[in-house]
């Protein structure tokens, strides 16, 4: 380690340590301790440019353990990534700045991924490995390696005992991700004190069990040994690498290194200069760092510009040499579908007879598949149920990297992760799949979609009481509050027309077309109207006059308030039908819109949802009402829970009279 390695490290360990007194916040743990590993990767061994952080051939970096991001800033200050200011830095864990606590992707140039919840990172790393690995297959020809960078992942013992790392690594490994390579900080402290507490099992074995190549170095702070780790890491080409590397949280603070005071709170300021006098750190000025330093990253950062002008230059001979690929990479990478799938008109039709929702979701599914040659996805190990197959496209496996069909395992946390990875690599559109229900496992990192503004698409059928016999522990029917509003962090589905079309748009899906399992030689219900479901709302099936009341659903129970209008309608009552494909959609209607669909002098209205009750009240009123579920089911043919359970003809006309 040369003095100006030593002084550069320093300078992040310093930067990091006061920014975090400054806010009287965070963590500086992991940033003392791991300082030397991040100056090792950023300056030696990752190829990437901060005059443009987009390059799409960069290595990625993701930091799972994300309460460490002084780390993360530091390094994207240092290297002058999109001008990250020392006011930036100043500024770590305010209102509005560019530092927040936690990594967020968007917010920060530079960042990777929102890393907030531990192994949420470790995920998300597979996706992206995933993503490098099958566009690789794709677009690389002989002498043309256009897609050959490496996935890094930093996290630390929370990350590995959290169960989506397992979950995710086991995946990992069956795949052989050469190009996946975890850097385990193995400080052995986490907030409660010693990982002895909680945490006893040998890591390196579990991962060696998982497929893992495993390397071990001893001092954290040997940036020499840690070096020759990722290039060992970097040659082994069948297998994803895992690195131990043992650090001293806290390093260089004398109150605080290898004790758990270290990991979430500042180091008071007192430490502070005890931590500028142990590193040996001359200056006294709050966020000083000298001009060598900033001029090392300045040299640094030109190189890694130079990698990629030499691979744009290559990258100009492959798409004068293959002008096909040099189209369809522009497809992958900016291409924008919409149009195809609008003039799709096989997309667009409405279903010829009454299928299962999620037969329907297939079938449009391998319709955009057509369209769309980037789109890639699966099963949490339900494939056949959720029809989310692509035919005729393989399996994603370690011997066809080419596939585009995903086979997850019962892996659902995990597969969100990775299915956010994918998408966050970047080329590549992805859906993941499961039961309603197991949308439980799903939620934290569904919310991680949202708040990074991913559109990974999530596939969830099984989506009612109607699954039967499996009984309340498979029927959803309190999984979430309802299906219909359709959030951003999380769609119910299968698939439909509309609801597709707004993957292309704003990949959104919604849960069941109009009217499936109707007979569609009923008027209305089949089909529906493509451009009222865009709105989210429309008039599905109207009466002459002033409707007496609104029936409001969405999905499959739209058939059932169609034939309680029928019964109401003879018994001299005017009736409306309203389709709610989804709320979401219908609240970014203008005003008039929204009460030309439910006039406001019409108070009596029945929402019909085979779920919770949570969220039609906007709906229907103070004087209307829910046919909706109160409890969990029970198992038995699905006929007779919709009977019992009040999805009837009878209870709503009665529901109806009862207003």
């Amino acid at each position: 380690m040369t003095n100006l390695d030593a002084l550069s490290i320093n300078a992040i360990r310093v930067l990091s340590a006061d920014a975090i007194q400054k806010a009287n916040s965070g963590h500086p743990g992991l940033p003392l301790g791991c300082a030397p590993i991040g100056y090792e990767l950023w300056t030696r061994h990752m190829n990437h440019n901060p005059a443009n952080p987009a390059w799409p051939n960069r290595d990625r970096f993701i930091l799972s353990g994300g309460h460490g991001s002084m780390l993360l800033y530091s390094l994207l200050h240092l290297f002058g990534y999109g001008d990250l200011s020392k006011e930036d830095i100043m500024n770590f864990r305010q209102l509005g700045s560019l530092t927040p606590g936690h990594p967020e992707y968007g917010h920060t140039v530079g960042v990777e991924a929102t890393t907030g919840p531990l192994g949420a990172g470790m995920g998300m790393a597979v996706g992206m490995a995933i993503a490098e690995r099958h566009l690789a297959s794709v677009f690389n020809k002989e002498d043309y390696p256009v897609v050959d960078h490496y996935t890094f992942v930093l996290g630390g013992d929370g990350c590995m005992m959290e169960g989506m790392s397992s979950e995710a690594f086991s995946l990992a490994g069956t795949l052989g991700l050469g190009k996946l390579i975890v850097l385990y900080d193995s400080n052995r402290i986490s907030i409660e004190g010693s990982t002895d507490l909680a945490f006893t099992e040998n890591v390196e074995q579990r991962m060696q069990a998982f497929g893992f190549q495993t390397i071990t170095v001893e001092d954290g702070n040997d940036i020499a040994a840690v070096g020759m780790a990722i290039e060992a890491a970097k040659r082994e080409t069948k297998k994803p690498s895992f690195i131990t590397i043992k650090t001293e949280i806290g390093y260089g603070c004398p109150a605080k290194q290898g004790k758990a005071s270290a990991h979430g709170e500042p180091l008071g300021v007192e430490n502070v200069k005890a931590l500028r006098e142990t590193l040996g750190w001359p200056y006294d000025e709050a966020f000083y760092v000298p001009d060598e330093v900033y001029k090392n990253f300045a040299d640094i950062a030109a190189e890694k510009a130079e990698t990629e002008a030499a691979w744009n230059v290559m990258f100009a001979a492959y798409c004068e040499e293959f002008p096909e690929m040099e189209a369809l990479w522009k497809q992958y990478h900016e291409g924008d579908v919409r149009e195809a799938v609008e003039a799709n008109a096989a997309f667009w039709a409405p279903q010829e007879k009454a299928d299962a929702t999620r037969s329907i979701s297939g079938k449009l599914l391998n319709q955009l598949k057509d369209i769309m040659p980037n789109l890639i996805g699966g099963s949490a190990d339900l494939g056949p149920s959720n029809k989310t197959t692509l035919s005729g496209e393989g399996d994603f496996s370690k011997e066809n990297p080419a596939g585009r069909n995903m086979h997850f395992g019962v892996r659902e946390q995990a597969m969100a992760a990775i299915g956010n990875g994918i998408m966050l690599h970047g080329g590549l559109r992805a859906y993941v799949a499961t039961f309603f229900v197991f949308s439980d496992y799903v939620k934290p990192m569904a919310r991680l979609s949202a708040l990074m503004g991913v559109p990974l698409t999530y596939v969830f059928t099984h989506d009612s009481i109607g699954v039967g016999e499996d009984g309340p522990t498979h029927e959803p029917s309190s999984s979430w509050p309802c299906s219909a509003p359709c959030r951003d962090f999380m769609c119910s589905v299968p698939v439909t027309p509309w609801r597709l079309r707004r993957l292309v748009q704003r990949s959104h899906i919604q849960r069941s077309p109009d009217g499936a399992g109707a007979d569609p030689s009923e008027p209305g219900p089949v089909g529906g109207d493509r451009e009222g479901a865009l709105k989210g709302a429309y008039v599905l099936d109207d009466c002459e006059g002033k409707a007496d009341v609104i029936l409001i659903a969405t999905g499959s129970e739209v058939e059932l308030a169609v034939k309680a209008k029928q019964a109401l309608a003879g018994e001299g009552m005017n009736v409306r039908v309203v389709s709610m494909p989804c709320m979401e959609l219908f609240e970014e209607q203008s005003a008039e819109y929204k009460e030309s669909v439910l006039p406001k002098d019409v108070r009596k209205r029945v929402a019909i949802e085979a779920l919770g009750e949570f969220g039609w009240g906007r709906y229907v009123g103070l004087d209307g009402a829910c046919v909706t579920m109160k409890g969990f089911g029970a198992s038995g043919p699905a006929a007779q829970l919709f009977e019992k359970f009040g999805f009837t003809v009878e209870n709503v006309v009665n529901t109806v009279k009862a207003l």
